[in-house]
């Protein structure tokens, strides 16, 4: 018979309550960053396999491959197949990503006035780049 790990009590470590708004993957993605920006899930821990979690906290095994996946896609967590997702985000002055505001369009003179570099904003291609003249 095999030996089960010990188990961390993740439905307490976890936060999952109603109170909190927005669908339960997100909600399980919130509760594991804000467990690994507190120091409770140090760099190098392995979370446990999708199945095991989910029956933990009595959720669908859908919930907790979203919320690994959108934490892998943030940089919190790697994940390998065959092997046990760990978190790799570390608490380092300037690592931390920055607070995500609403945007604002920028007026014309503005954009004239930015400096030069990659805009990734989504809506808002950037023309320079367009080779106008081959275009023609």
């Amino acid at each position: 018979m095999a030996v089960r790990q010990a188990n961390l009590a993740w439905d307490t470590l976890l936060d999952l309550s109603a109170t909190r708004p927005g669908p339960l993957h997100m909600r399980l993605a919130a509760a594991i960053r804000a467990a690994i920006r507190d120091g409770r899930l140090p760099v190098g821990a392995a979370l446990p396999p999708s199945r095991m979690l989910a029956t933990d906290l009595g959720v669908s095994r859908w919930t907790v491959t979203e919320a690994y996946s959108q934490l892998v896609t943030e940089g919190y967590l790697t994940g390998k197949t065959g092997s046990a997702t760990r978190v790799t985000w570390s608490p380092r002055p300037g690592d931390e990503p920055p607070v995500r505001q609403a945007r604002q369009r920028p007026t014309p003179a503005a954009r004239t006035t930015r400096a030069a570099g990659f805009d990734l904003a989504s809506c808002t291609p950037d023309l320079r780049g367009f080779p106008r003249r081959q275009w023609v």
